[in-house]
């Protein structure tokens, strides 16, 4: 199995060092891997697409603004106030 060096910010570090009953590499190991297994997936999923970059900034803004208004909505409620009709 290849090897990589990962770098730490140094309070990470020390508490890193202070667990040596801890199986560090372990865990970042599996970190790794099951990041890497999504990316595969996402890779799979869009292998076949005919969405342009540009198409996909277009949802993304949609999405993100969607979502922005929901919580503003709900907030709104929680408040009292009469959600925001824009």
């Amino acid at each position: 199995m290849p090897n990589m060096t990962l770098s730490l910010p140094e309070d990470v570090y020390k508490i890193v060092k202070n667990h040596k009953e801890v199986r560090w590499s372990e865990i970042a190991r599996r970190a790794i891997e099951d990041y890497a297994k999504k990316i595969a997936v996402l890779n799979t999923m869009t292998a076949q697409s005919d969405l342009s970059e540009e198409d996909i900034m277009t949802l993304d803004t949609k999405v993100k603004s969607g979502i922005h208004q929901h919580y503003r909505n709900k907030a709104s409620r929680i408040k009292g106030r009469k959600p925001d009709s824009s």
